[in-house]
Order: structure tokens, then sequence, then C-alpha cells
């Protein structure tokens, strides 16, 4: 049996959520992580679920915002772990609320975290694995960066912008017949806790919208397109192919049916807490606060699995398979001609 070499893997958002989970799969798979994130305390307990599979860890306090902050990251990894190998950008902040009731600096500073922040990301892994022509990047992405919803205008710009940077980007190094490459994967809803702390101005406390996929299902799914760079984009969560396909038929029946729905769906029945926290200026969790984990408060109505991952990532088998039925569909029709 031949093992296979572990690499180095920087993910950024690392603390908590979608990225705590992916850090901790790439960890289990014997992979050294670097894991960048501004909240000290979920970096440290991100850092020792890496530590106890055998790999090593590092923990860097990082404002993904900050390009020369991730430029001196990326320097350290290299430093302490070695070459850069895989780069997955996941950091992101936002604000809940209709865009008339957010400032104009609160708009941009979820624009130069979730997505400014991919773009320094993308720039400190290209800057190292260029000159040596290998490595993957990874952009974790979201349904809504085909489909705008109401309360997320911030958010929602973000995606936009990091899906027209990615293909954009990925044209260029085809162009260049460069061997890095950069993938995308679309999540649907997951149960993070970013719910808990989002900067939040709607009457209700805010939650993703149902159907729910676990932290883990996401964490495959970026592992997966890892080793297999090769496809621009993944979709994960049946919600996340129905949406995009019906964006891409009848948009404006969407538009319609959001402003009908959205504002209800992405909130609770509890009045939202006036002393919840906000991570929009500073980390949820500081120096002294609470490990908030991958999960959110949503466990209950979370689902574990999704077949559409396995779909999203095996096109050329389900592209056979429609290809054989259509032949014996075709051959039963003329055997009863």
């Amino acid at each position: 049996m031949t093992l296979r070499p572990s690499r180095t893997v920087v993910v950024t958002g690392a603390s908590a959520g979608v990225g705590r989970a992916v850090a901790r799969a790439f960890a289990s798979r014997g992979d050294d992580v670097a894991l960048l994130a501004r909240g000290r305390t979920g970096l440290e307990a991100a850092a020792a679920e890496a530590r106890a599979t055998g790999v090593r860890a590092l923990p860097l306090e990082v404002d993904v915002a900050d390009a020369a902050a991730v430029e001196a990251a990326g320097d350290r990894v290299e430093a302490e772990l070695g070459r850069i190998d895989v780069w997955v950008n996941v950091a992101f902040t936002s604000v809940f609320a209709r865009f008339v009731d957010i400032d104009p600096e609160e708009f941009q500073r979820v624009t130069e975290v979730s997505y400014l922040g991919y773009v320094h990301g993308t720039r400190t892994a290209l800057r190292r694995m260029l000159p040596r022509d290998r490595g993957t990047i990874v952009q974790v992405g979201s349904t809504l960066a085909y489909r705008g919803i109401p309360l997320q205008s911030a958010y929602c710009g973000a995606k936009h912008a990091i899906q027209g940077f990615h293909e954009a980007l990925r044209t260029e190094l085809l162009h260049e017949r460069s061997n890095v490459r950069v993938t995308m994967v679309q999540l649907p809803a997951v149960n993070t806790p970013q719910f808990g702390w989002v900067l939040s101005r709607l009457p209700r406390e805010p939650r993703p919208v149902p159907p729910i996929y676990q932290p883990e299902v996401a964490a495959r799914a970026v592992v997966y397109a890892a080793d297999h760079p090769g496809r621009r984009e993944y979709w994960v969560g049946e919600t996340t192919a129905a949406t995009l396909l019906a964006n891409a038929v009848a948009p404006g029946l969407l538009d319609r049916y959001l402003a009908r729905t959205g504002f209800d769906s992405q909130q609770t029945d509890q009045p939202r807490d006036p002393d919840r926290p906000e991570n929009l200026w500073r980390p949820a969790d500081g120096p002294e606060g609470t490990d908030h984990g991958a999960h959110g408060s949503f466990d209950a109505r979370s689902h574990r699995v999704s077949p559409q991952v396995w779909a999203s990532q095996h096109h050329g088998l389900l592209a056979a398979g429609g290809v054989g039925l259509l032949a014996v569909a075709l051959a039963w029709r003329e055997r009863r001609r």
C-alpha cells in the first residue's frame, strides 16, 4: 500500500464553522495545517484538535482584510511547516439587515473581509505556487455567489465578486498552461456559529434557511475539491443545485418568491438578543473567550450527508449512466416497433 505524502494546507477562517471543520478534515488525513483567523481561543482549540491526529499545526492570528498580514502569514507557514501545497479561503463576516440599514463602513468591512480576504489569500498563495508551478487554491463559495437574497446584500455582493474573480483567474492560469489549480465549492445553508455572532439588525434571531447541512458535509467536499481541482466548481446540497438551476431558468420568478419568503425564513421565532456578540470588528471568541467550534445551534435540524455532493463529484459517471439509459430506451422503442 502506497501512503499519500502529507501536504501543507492553509485554511483561513479556521477558528470556527466551516473553516474549523475543513482544517480538522485535512489534519485527519495526515496533512499539516496552518490555521488563520482572528480569534485566539478558537485558533488554539483548532490547533489542539489537529495536533491530536499527529500532524503539525500552526495557529496564526490574522485579519485577512490586511494584505500585508496575510503575506507575512504565508512567510511563517513556509518557514515553519514547509512549502504550501493547498490554500483554502473560507474566512468571512456579514451583516443581517436590509441594505438601507447597513452603514457604509459596515458594508465596506464585509467586502474587505469576505471578498478582498479571498483576493489577499489567493495572491499570497500564488506568489509561492507559481514559481514552483504547482499547488491548489480552493475558494469556498455559496449558492449566494449566483443568487442574491434579501437581508444579505453585503455578503451576496462579496460572494458574487469571488465568483467573478475566480473565473477570471482560472482563465488566466489556463491561458498560461500553469499547473497551479483553482477551484470553487458552492455551499448551501450550513449549521455554523455565525448565526449567533453575526451583526444583526433583524427583529428576531437569524438562522440559516432550511434545509441545513452540517459543516462536515462542506469539509468533505472541500477536501475532495483540493484532491480534484481540475473542475471549475463543485455544488454541495440539493438546494444549491435546485436554486442555481431555477435562477438560470426563471430568475424573475425567484426574485418574487424570495421577496415573499426570504425575510421570515431567515429568522427564528425568538426576539433578537440585544446583548448578542458581534464579530464584524473584533473576534467573537477574544483572548479569554469561548471556543465556538464548528457547529452552530441547529444540530437537530441539520443533515449529515448530501447526495448532491456525490453527484457533483461524478458528473462523468452520471452522464454515462444517462447515455446508457437513453440507449436502452431507444432500443426498447425499436423493439416495440
